[in-house]
């Protein structure tokens, strides 16, 4: 029963965060609150791969709801014995806390990505990736942010919500990597214990 709720507890979690990761990646599109930029397609190209809107947000959200109800289906048989319908929901939660790792995996790599390659901004030259060719040294270098002419203070905002993704969707990577060591340890003890006392069937 402790495992149960504790499973239950860490699908409410992954809700949680894949509903902040949604909000996140929407601000993306809106810097300082303007809609301007994303009509006139002016911002950097790793929000379109909507990395916190559909993966770490709408399909994490599937992830937990079909995890929330495995862990609270009573009784439910899937072939003859009881304990092979409970490992039946075991490996079927398995896979989708897999699924989870994934979805939340891409999300973390694409938003490491857009924080590295820096915003889409105007600056004397045009618009353009001002800190493209920095490989990342512009995030300890604020004196060169000015460079960024319009939107104003895209750099920070880029920097501040993509590495709120980044955060967000490490989580989801961790809770939903104890969901499958905690999964597989049932398995084990499952077997475990058949081994222990071959008298039982």
């Amino acid at each position: 029963m402790g495992c149960r709720k504790c499973g239950g507890c860490l699908s409410c979690l992954l809700i949680l965060l894949a509903l902040w990761s949604i909000i996140v990646n929407i601000l993306l599109y809106f810097p300082n609150g303007q809609t301007s930029y994303v009509s006139g397609n002016k911002l950097t190209n790793y929000v379109w791969y909507f990395e916190g809107i559909c993966f770490s947000g709408i399909l994490m959200l599937i992830v937990a709801a079909a995890l929330l109800v495995l862990e609270n289906v009573n009784n439910y048989k899937c072939c003859q014995s009881e304990n092979c319908s409970e490992k039946y929901m075991t490996l079927l939660s398995i896979v989708f806390s897999a699924l989870g790792i994934a979805f939340s995996g891409y999300c973390l790599v694409i938003s490491a990505l857009g924080l590295v390659q820096g915003p889409y901004c105007r600056t004397h030259s045009g618009w353009e990736y001002a800190f493209e060719d920095t490989a990342g040294r512009f995030l300890t270098d604020s004196s060169i942010w000015s460079q960024c002419l319009e939107p104003a203070h895209v750099v920070e905002w880029n920097i501040i919500l993509f590495s709120i993704l980044i955060t967000l969707s490490g989580l989801q990577v961790i809770v939903c990597f104890i969901r499958v060591v905690i999964q597989l340890s049932k398995i084990l003890c499952g077997i475990y214990s058949v081994i222990t006392q071959p008298g039982i069937i």
